[in-house]
């Protein structure tokens, strides 16, 4: 069972399962696991690694790696709502 994890479209079938589940449950908590799990499968095609507890501390770190940056891009992002000091129905 665990050699599967050496097979470079095994982490992009845990990617595509991943991405599903963030659109279940957003918060884009699940999508920096997806995105790790997918520079997962580009490092098994490019490099053919077997050790697996290698890639899972590499995917890891990847993932959490991708999830700080994702936190970082999508906080810097404004939400487009308008702050409101004056209400309407004051004189």
């Amino acid at each position: 069972m665990a050699d599967y994890l050496t097979l470079w479209w095994v982490w992009i079938s845990i990617a595509l399962v991943l991405g599903v589940i963030e659109l279940l449950a957003p918060g884009f908590i699940f999508l920096g696991f997806a995105l790790g799990a997918v520079f997962i499968a580009g490092v098994v095609a490019l490099f053919a690694w077997s050790n697996i507890p290698a890639l899972l501390a590499l995917f890891a770190v990847l993932s959490l790696l991708s999830w700080i940056g994702l936190r970082a891009v999508f906080r810097s992002q404004s939400s487009g709502a308008r702050i409101v000091t004056r209400d309407i129905n004051d004189n």
